[in-house]
């Protein structure tokens, strides 16, 4: 009866022990797969959306092993190693970056081979016009998608930053870029080597083809603390001002700096810049400026645990109490509302009227499984659109508090980015966190666009990007600006 049953498992025992998955040779440096792959298996596409996945090698036929890396080219494992030695070729921070680099390349290889390029199936130039001619589309659905063909178009062009000062011009690597409302002025913050912050403010009067120059003024402001969020100010005229939040650092506490925009620009002693302040304000994530009529000459600041609108000319302060920090804001135009991202995942609405007293301040809450990054209300104030930690994005409607659309492909782990909203083009722009330049339709979250950053790959080197239908000014043409390092590119519509 045992030898029965011993018989019955002993091809079993035979099948584990020739199971090639499992072969190892040699010191278990490296194990072969001994198997033949199908040729659907064994290569990637060229055309896979970019990850920061390091599990891609490979296809999903192939076992995960511990502590082994599966290399589809040379079709074998090979063992990973201790990532605290430097000398080690093979750990999962190098191969994940390698597969990065590997796939920026031949994007970037791609995006300079395809000069035509199409945003959706079946709609190129020739056919949208076709089907405009035979009423297949209406005018707003013609132009909405003429946008789209021309963003998809876009060539990355390199911009000359010129300026009279040598030293505006360091190898200084940048941090954030901010277009003002009319497009012709961008204020840059840049990271300082032997550190803190440096900023300033670019014309763009002169970003056009073929020379794309613009000019640095050669005021430039340094400070030793860590610019947290920037915002324009329209005190004394639209985009009068900028308001940055700068961290404390030591005994020095943080504050809220509100600094004229013309105090980059004139260089004579007789000028007067404008009016120029400082709120002591610790710990501020967040800033907005107010263009509403019932909080006029007011900005708001997102600290932990609270919400404060500091009114500049008296001085007055409402602060408004939340169970966690407030990561994102912005003013509705036309209500008397104040929208805020907060760390929990909560989106809510403080009705600017209830000055802080009683409990009925909160007009409208909505909630997202990660932390809130970037708030953007919509022209007509009945959608907003927000991005959180978890790489989502989501279009709400504030009248029924509903999430009607949702935007794939945005990658975030931990990291604060802001979200771009267009409607006159009507796109979203988002930078991820895998340093891609991702362009989606407003209308229907189609992704029309993934653009590689022209610089290698780093969770430090993020790019910073500015769109504008209009940018150099008026009559300037629309298309995106990216900082990335201490380059700045420009993707103009052709």
């Amino acid at each position: 009866m045992h030898k029965t049953n011993w018989k019955s498992r002993r091809p079993g025992r035979r099948g584990q022990r020739q199971n090639p998955w499992f072969r190892q040779h040699g010191s278990n440096e490296r194990c072969n797969t001994g198997a033949q792959q199908s040729p659907q298996d064994s290569g990637h596409s060229d055309e896979e959306a970019p990850s920061t996945s390091s599990s891609t090698a490979g296809s999903s036929s192939v076992p995960d092993l511990p502590g082994y890396y599966f290399d589809p080219e040379k079709n074998r494992y090979f063992r990973l190693l201790p990532g605290h030695n430097n000398c080690n070729p093979l750990t999962k921070e190098s191969i994940q970056q390698k597969e990065m680099e590997h796939k920026r390349l031949q994007l970037l290889e791609e995006e300079d081979k395809q000069k035509k390029k199409i945003a959706r199936m079946g709609f190129n130039a020739s056919s949208l016009i076709q089907k405009s001619k035979l009423g297949f589309l209406n005018v707003t659905s013609y132009c909405r998608l003429a946008h789209e063909l021309r963003v998809s178009c876009m060539q990355r062009k390199k911009v000359q930053i010129h300026s009279s000062d040598p030293s505006a011009l360091a190898n200084d690597r940048f941090n954030l870029i901010l277009a003002d409302t009319n497009s012709d002025r961008l204020f840059t913050v840049n990271d300082v080597r032997v550190g803190g912050s440096k900023y300033g403010i670019i014309s763009l009067r002169g970003l056009k083809p073929p020379t794309f120059r613009v000019h640095m003024h050669e005021n430039l402001y340094f400070t030793n603390r860590k610019v947290n969020s920037v915002c324009w100010a329209s005190l004394n005229h639209l985009d009068s001002h900028i308001l940055l939040c700068l961290m404390g650092i030591a005994e020095t506490p943080g504050c809220a700096t509100l600094l004229p925009a013309s105090l980059f620009v004139n260089s004579h002693p007789g000028d007067r810049p404008g009016m120029l302040c400082s709120f002591r304000i610790p710990g501020a994530w967040s800033c907005a400026w107010s263009l509403n009529i019932q909080a006029n000459n007011c900005f708001s600041t997102g600290l932990s645990r609270w919400v404060l609108v500091t009114n500049v000319v008296t001085g007055h302060r409402l602060s408004f109490g939340t169970s966690s920090d407030v990561l994102a804001q912005q003013f509705a135009l036309m209500a008397p509302l104040l929208f805020n991202g907060c760390r929990s995942g909560e989106i809510f609405a403080i009705d600017l009227r209830c000055r802080n007293q009683g409990k009925g301040w909160k007009a409208t809450r909505l909630f997202h499984d990660s932390a809130v990054t970037s708030v953007q209300i919509l022209q007509e104030e009945q959608c907003l659109m927000a991005s959180d930690m978890a790489g989502t994005i989501k279009l709400w409607d504030l009248r029924t508090t509903k999430c009607i659309r949702q935007y794939e492909g945005h990658v975030n782990e931990y990291a604060h980015l802001p979200l771009h909203v267009h409607e006159e083009e009507g796109i979203v722009v988002a930078v991820g966190q895998d340093c891609y330049t991702r362009i989606w339709s407003l209308h229907d979250a189609h992704l029309l666009r993934t653009i590689p950053s022209p610089h290698p790959t780093s969770r430090t080197n993020v790019p910073s990007v500015a769109f504008s239908s209009r940018l150099g000014g008026f009559q300037g043409a629309p298309g995106l600006l990216m900082a990335v390092q201490q380059d700045l590119y420009c993707f103009s519509y052709s």
